[in-house]
């Protein structure tokens, strides 16, 4: 049978449309197909013994094994680009002595073209890089991950340490081809006395064909200025890709709870991996937009999670079509007319002594009770949530929170509105203001602040304090350790606000959570 051309071509777009549906490659215009993976890592039964090179590859080997077998599985799925989390490959708890066989070389310089993969002579100690890249260049997709680096200095650098050589925690970035593009050293170190702290922040950007721009830091960088703030705010950076192995620590400081906090704030994406180990209490990763996330939290699993998903490009005209979006159209004075009298406007913050002062021997008696209890490690003030329905205000030093509420049904569960405003000195030193509506563990005063994981309370609340700081991360963690999004969020007359019609589930916190930098 005779086709003509026209016919021919015609097949031929059939047959490639089918390709890329099977394939998973369709895809919307202006977004992109990411994947992270929760790699439970195979770790060295004892990190503190010196061990030779040949066998510190044969463990890594182990590790590489998996990711190779997950970005053949992401990439069958459409991925553009996976993420995997940080000490994924080595794994930790290492001296310094005893990591250095783990540690590839690498030269830390943007003029540096090189594809490990299709150049592998070109550096001595590089066998991790030339892996991870012949993953990116077979399957053609862009690849992050993390693992220690070392680079020799002279010891005329007035850095160099006394064994001439640093040792860094690394992320490295390859293209499509196996280029390795982007080299980020991280610079907020968590008690990791193997690497060390580069001179000067790295701020590292790579580009991409499908999302533009994407960032990258590690870990406990995030919560920093340097240079995750600086990153974003400099460089206009809306796409973040982000290794980690956190530990969660509730009510504030769970891993899905605070990466979504942070791609809220800032209106970015975050691609966000992390390591598995549940009897250390690390889990949590997710891909996150400003207004949705696609999350993995398991306490109880014990093998590692690809998650993969389509999600928007962030550009200005996304940043725009935000601000029209449902969840922040409704007006925030309508929604607090909804169930209470006490408008935004009215609010007047007042010391707990000046409170005391102006309040009638009446109001006095009908005050909940002030308390303090520990939470994250801070001493926090706080006053009972009691009631179905109520207006409250907590202060401490110069911040004052406010909560109007109302519950669905009355549960037999406390909460507390909590306030904290000082430096936090336990496990990192950084100033925090802190207004917080949290699940108590039990029914005693003394049990708000513990790590509570279920809860059964639904809760209409408008939160709000008088930061004094720009930098505001609004928390809003459900039972199960599920995430929920405010209808409303934002600044009015001085005060930091965010507001929510009915949880999705029960509710464990709702939180303002400010980081006043300058105050580190």
């Amino acid at each position: 049978m005779a086709y003509t051309m026209v016919d021919l071509c015609w097949k031929l777009s059939i047959c490639f449309l089918c390709y890329q549906v099977v394939s998973g490659r369709v895809k919307k215009e202006g977004h992109y197909v990411a994947a992270v993976y929760e790699h439970k890592s195979i770790l060295s039964p004892n990190p503190t013994a010196l061990v030779d090179r040949q066998s510190a590859l044969e463990l890594m080997g182990r590790n590489l094994d998996i990711y190779e077998e997950q970005v053949v599985a992401a990439a069958r799925q459409g991925a553009q680009i996976i993420v995997f989390p940080e000490d994924g490959i080595h794994g930790f708890n290492f001296t310094r002595s005893s990591i250095y066989p783990y540690l590839d070389f690498v030269l830390h310089s943007r003029s540096m073209k090189w594809n490990p993969c299709r150049e592998p002579y070109l550096f001595n100690d590089t066998e991790v890089l030339q892996r991870l890249s012949c993953m990116a260049l077979k399957n053609k997709i862009f690849l992050v991950a993390n693992l220690g680096t070392k680079q020799p200095c002279e010891y005329t650098d007035p850095h160099c340490p006394a064994d001439g050589r640093y040792q860094f925690n690394t992320n490295v970035a390859f293209n499509d081809d196996g280029m390795l593009v982007a080299t980020y050293r991280k610079r907020n170190l968590y008690f990791e006395y193997a690497f060390d702290t580069p001179p000067e922040p790295d701020y590292e950007i790579f580009d991409t064909p499908f999302a533009g721009k994407f960032g990258m830091f590690t870990c406990f960088d995030i919560l920093f200025f340097e240079p995750a703030v600086n990153l974003i705010r400099q460089y206009n950076v809306k796409q973040v890709a982000y290794p980690t192995a956190w530990m969660n620590q509730l009510p504030l400081l769970s891993a899905v709870e605070f990466q979504q906090a942070f791609a809220t704030a800032f209106k970015v994406n975050i691609l966000a991996a992390n390591i598995h180990h549940p009897t250390l209490g690390m889990t949590g990763s997710g891909i996150y937009t400003p207004v949705k996330s696609f999350i993995y939290h398991n306490m109880e699993s014990y093998g590692g999670k690809l998650i993969v998903a389509e999600i928007p490009v962030i550009t200005v005209d996304y940043e725009n079509n935000l601000e029209s979006n449902k969840r922040f159209r409704e007006n925030l004075h309508h929604s607090y007319k909804t169930f209470t009298s006490t408008s935004l406007d009215d609010q007047v913050c007042f010391k707990e002594e000046e409170t005391a002062g102006r309040a009638s021997e009446k109001e006095k008696e009908q005050l909940p009770p002030l308390f303090y209890a520990e939470m994250m490690y801070d001493n926090f003030t706080l006053v009972p949530v009691w009631g179905w329905k109520g207006e409250l205000q907590v202060c401490a030093n110069t911040l004052c929170c406010y909560l109007n509420y109302r519950r669905a049904v009355l549960t037999d569960e406390l909460y507390a509105l909590g306030v904290f405003d000082g430096l936090h000195t336990v496990h990192g030193t950084y100033y925090v203001q802190a207004c917080a509506l949290v699940k108590c563990g039990g029914l005693s005063f003394s049990t708000c602040g513990q790590e509570v994981t279920d809860a059964t309370a639904l809760i209409d609340f408008q939160l709000w304090g008088n930061m004094s700081t720009p930098y505001i991360f609004p928390l809003l963690l459900t039972s199960g350790i599920t995430l929920d999004f405010a209808d409303e969020m934002g600044w009015k007359n001085n005060h930091y606000y965010i507001s929510k019609n009915r949880t999705s589930s029960g509710l464990l916190t709702a939180a303002l959570y400010g980081r006043w930098y300058e105050k580190d």
